[in-house]
């Protein structure tokens, strides 16, 4: 562990010979050609090939398109840097002249940025590899977004393979006017579980509901009903997010379906409200299939996504420290618990401390140009992750580096 000014300053020296004009081309490119959770196979490969001509030993195919590479240099802690690689099914509509070029694909969500970061960093410090003693493993995660690749790359062996971290670092790319960097100690961004639910009904002709059991209507009930588990069963002390995120029944205006099919989306961060989220689901599930007479009990399953995410606090405010040195002491705030979910922390064997912060990535015009005065009201009127707009100012991609590089030094650095 090092003073954060010593830190900070060994870390402009080492970014120092970072090319602005290389970290930009290789963003550009792999903006132009996203890819699906567990199709990362070209930019996995990309990763990789970064990798293994700045001298790391190299594996791919961790979790099928996972990238893990090790530098070591001598001895000291093991310190992980973790990047995500995957895009999300949205169809762009930045206008950028290096906009996505598969059809319905975008790097919505900034882990094209994440990679360049990831890459970057380690390419400093491995030229760098003198003034720091310890194991640099970094890891270019798969499907982050909707298939779990942190839980994939664990039942992979990840633990096992590669050597056992001290400390696990990560960062994400969100809106608010670029330059800043979110710190929040302890819970910082929330658990996530999806519920699929099945209403049975009784199928039949358009012209005689009479003779069926809708189960369109049914579902129509359900979804009604659910918004009034957070809005009635939730204290308005506590934080629960519900979203019916897919509805599906029928496939033409005059047949009744036999079943419905629901997508159920749950923020919580506090493992009490959770349950009392989900249970209150299955009961207005059950109690609205049995008020309309449903011939068959609906299914509920829940299916258990992200863990919450809790920054160990002491190495939170360590990290914040290095970064207030490095950018500024007004870029670094608390901003407080989130309630999106990543799975970050899963890549963190148990007892393992973690760090996971934010760059925000605004262009200052589309900022300035936003109604309100109040962060809050303006970060309602950017684009934010996942928006087919999303397109972060270019000029976060050194900072973003050098935030990586001068968390991993502050455990690494002699």
């Amino acid at each position: 562990m090092s003073e954060p000014a010593v830190v900070a300053r060994l870390t402009g020296d080492i970014t120092a010979g970072l090319k602005t004009g290389d970290l930009e081309d290789f963003y550009r490119d792999l903006h132009r050609h996203p890819e699906l959770s567990f199709q990362e196979h070209r930019t996995a490969a990309k990763l990789a090939a970064r990798l293994r001509a700045a001298g790391y030993e190299v594996t791919e195919g961790v979790a099928r398109t996972g990238v893990v590479g090790v530098l070591a240099n001598g001895d000291g802690p093991v310190v992980w840097l973790r990047g995500d690689m995957d895009a999300l099914p949205v169809r762009e509509a930045t206008g950028l002249p290096y906009a996505s070029t598969a059809d319905g694909v975008m790097h919505a969500c900034g882990h094209d940025l994440h990679i360049t970061w990831l890459a970057a960093a380690a390419e400093a410090l491995a030229v760098a590899r003198e003034t720091w003693s310890g194991t640099l493993v970094v890891v270019g995660q798969p499907a982050e977004e909707a298939e779990g690749g942190a839980a994939a790359m664990v039942a992979d062996g990840v633990h096992e393979r590669f050597p056992r971290p001290d400390a696990l670092f990560g960062q994400h790319v969100a809106p608010g006017l670029a330059g800043f960097y979110p710190h929040t100690p302890g819970p910082t961004l929330a658990a996530s579980d999806d519920v699929d639910v099945v209403v049975h009904g009784v199928g039949g002709h358009g012209s005689r509901p009479e003779s069926t059991v809708d189960p369109v209507v049914t579902a129509a009930y359900i979804v009604t009903r659910l918004q009034t588990v957070v809005a009635r069963e939730v204290a308005a002390g506590e934080s629960a997010v519900l979203t019916v995120g897919r509805f599906h029944a029928g496939t033409q205006s005059n047949i009744i379906p036999a079943e419905a099919r629901l997508a159920v989306n749950v923020r919580t961060q506090d493992t009490r409200v959770r349950e009392r989220v989900l249970t209150a689901i299955r009961r207005i599930v059950e109690g609205e299939c049995a008020a309309a007479g449903c011939p068959v009990p609906p299914e509920v399953t829940v299916l258990p996504g992200y863990p919450n995410t809790v920054n160990d606090p002491a190495l939170d405010r360590e990290i914040a420290a290095v970064h207030r040195e490095l950018l500024g002491a007004h870029t670094v705030f608390d901003f407080g618990p989130a309630m999106g979910s990543e799975d970050f922390s899963l890549l963190a064997p148990e007892g393992v401390p973690y760090d996971y912060w934010y760059v925000t990535s605004t262009p200052a015009a589309v900022w300035d140009a936003a109604p309100g005065q109040e962060l809050a009201e303006k970060l309602t009127h950017v684009p934010g992750n996942h928006s087919p707009l999303f397109a972060p100012d270019l000029s976060v991609l050194l900072p973003g580096a050098r935030t990586l590089v001068s968390a991993a030094l502050s455990r690494l650095s002699r």
